[in-house]
């Protein structure tokens, strides 16, 4: 893949990473590298879950979820949906669509999941999470019309999965993240199903690269500037950058934010998303819909996917989950 870079000067000044989270980049940075086109089969081996050949997780949590692999009619070819739901209850539950990060090209609807287990254990709810069409492979618009399909699907078959389709959450990060607010923008547009709320974790919403954050980590972080140029072009081509990039492709570019969902965003102060995602927060309010937004200083991209002990990995979790409990109750 070739692309013409639009980094023609050194990378500006960034916030340090938090103290506590500078061995934990360490050790992520020692394992994982560079996200490149000679790198992505093995950034999708590390970033991926249950991959063919490899024994499935379990999130059973003990007996107190049952799990169901199911394949659903997509826009092009099936859909492989995870279907999680409390093993004892009645419902109808609310539906926590969860769409999985790896840039948009990484990663499967495994990936991270483990972590959404306590609401589902708890009775609180119903996961479904979503395999969708990765690029470079399948360009836009085969990610974000697979996660819509599946969620469609999943609200016409509200009696069959025991949820309540008026009680949808949309959860994503990083390139999850993109993809759970194009979802929000599509469900929207096409009037259905009705969306609760949306959760977009550090996301990925704006292909320009043109802001500070976007510019400030070369070759630093978690995910730096090259590496999301990288995924913006295999998921785009050619044509990252230019006045023709949907607001589907990248929500950033979307002009109307009314009528969206109520809205949790959260970003790393020492992230390549952070100026963007503080934008998307500051219209969607301006717009009118209800937000409730969270930087966290010295944070890198991800910083609290996976990681707990760090203060600040804490006290994310803890507002996400906040929140996350809230919606369910709503």
């Amino acid at each position: 893949m070739t692309h013409t870079t639009p980094f023609t000067s050194a990378p500006p000044a960034r916030p340090p990473f938090d103290a506590e989270l500078v061995p934990v980049l360490h050790a992520f940075r020692s394992t994982v590298p560079w996200l490149t086109a000679d790198t992505l089969d093995q950034v999708r081996e590390l970033s991926s879950t249950g991959l063919p050949g490899q024994p499935l997780p379990d999130f059973t949590a003990g007996g107190a979820i049952r799990v169901d692999e199911r394949t659903v009619p997509g826009p092009e070819r099936e859909l492989e949906l995870t279907v999680l739901t409390p093993a004892v209850g009645t419902g109808p539950w609310p539906l926590l669509y969860y769409i999985h990060g790896g840039g948009m090209v990484a990663g499967n609807r495994h990936s991270a999941l483990s972590e959404m287990l306590p609401y589902i254990a708890e009775g609180k709810a119903v996961l479904v999470s979503i395999e969708y069409r990765l690029a470079p492979e399948h360009p836009h618009p085969a990610p974000v019309e697979d996660c819509y399909a599946g969620l469609r699907w999943s609200a016409e078959n509200a009696d069959l999965l025991n949820i309540d389709p008026g009680h949808i959450i949309a959860i994503g990060f990083s390139g999850g993240g993109n993809l759970a607010a194009a979802v929000a923008l599509l469900a929207r547009d096409r009037g259905f199903p009705a969306l609760s709320h949306q959760i977009l974790g550090c996301p990925m919403l704006d292909d320009r690269l043109q802001t500070h954050s976007a510019q400030m980590l070369d070759r630093q972080g978690a995910w730096d500037r090259n590496e999301n140029l990288w995924a913006w072009t295999a998921l785009l081509g050619e044509g990252r950058g230019t006045a023709d990039v949907s607001p589907y492709a990248a929500p950033a570019r979307a002009q109307d934010l009314s009528g969206l969902p109520r809205t949790f965003i959260d970003v790393g102060s020492a992230e390549s998303f952070r100026d963007e995602a503080i934008d998307y927060a500051q219209r969607l309010s301006q717009a009118g819909v209800g937000v409730d937004l969270h930087m966290w200083g010295g944070g890198f991209h991800g910083f609290d996917i996976g990681i707990s002990q760090p203060a600040i990995s804490q006290a994310s979790l803890t507002a996400r989950d906040e929140f996350i409990r809230r919606a369910l109750e709503r």
